[in-house]
């Protein structure tokens, strides 16, 4: 098995075979996500970091940012105003629910959110995936695209079509991101937008252990 064969059978088998694996032990995952994402983005760093050429600066440096800033910002004040109102009408009854509801839950998650699962996720599906993959798919477009199908994938263990399709969204912007700013930092800092405004709005009730039930 040559080099590229490998890591063809890598990528196969970290985000096709697992996600799948995980879809089919969906109904005893609900504690488990957050540790197997951390062993995962664990393994993933380990192998980034022993590898030489890998540049290290781009874990925790801005990068490109003055690329990106205007586009990441606007794009996200846009969405979260249109994303707000119209949430609000489809699904009034669930609209900002968790800080309404339950504030300390909604501050721990302001905390946690970004910790546990936006820094594992950038590092695994954008830094690693950019990196580890470019000799066998050397056009950046395609690794963006691939990257959002992977992410995408990943969230099949969700059950809903819902959280697929926010996955593959979000996973085309943040792919883009990486690929313009060459900054995991800058990439945690959108996602983090995104995904806890979609948490307090209501739509992350399709991205939690409870949509398993």
């Amino acid at each position: 098995m040559n080099a590229n064969q490998y890591r063809w059978f890598e990528f196969t088998l970290i985000f096709i075979l697992l996600p799948l694996l995980g879809f089919g032990l969906r109904e005893h995952l609900a504690n488990w996500l957050i540790p197997a994402l951390i062993i995962l983005m664990s393994v993933c760093c380990m192998l980034l970091l022993g590898d030489p050429h890998f540049k290290r600066f781009r874990l925790t440096s801005l990068g490109q940012f003055s690329a990106v800033k205007r586009r990441v910002f606007s794009f996200f004040f846009l969405g979260a105003l249109f994303s707000g109102m119209f949430y609000g009408i489809i699904h009034q009854g669930n609209w900002f629910t968790l800080p309404r509801n339950s504030f300390n839950d909604w501050l721990l998650l302001l905390v946690l959110y970004p910790i546990l699962s936006v820094i594992p996720q950038e590092l695994i599906f954008r830094t690693y995936f950019f990196h580890r993959y470019k000799r066998i798919m050397p056009k950046k477009a395609v690794r963006i695209v691939v990257s959002a199908s992977v992410f995408a994938l990943a969230h099949i263990v969700y059950a809903n079509w819902i959280a697929v399709a926010l996955a593959f969204l979000g996973g085309l912007l943040f792919a883009y991101t990486y690929a313009k700013s060459r900054s995991t930092f800058v990439c945690v800092i959108e996602h983090s937008l995104w995904g806890l405004w979609m948490f307090t709005l209501g739509i992350g009730s399709y991205l939690d252990s409870g949509a398993f039930n």
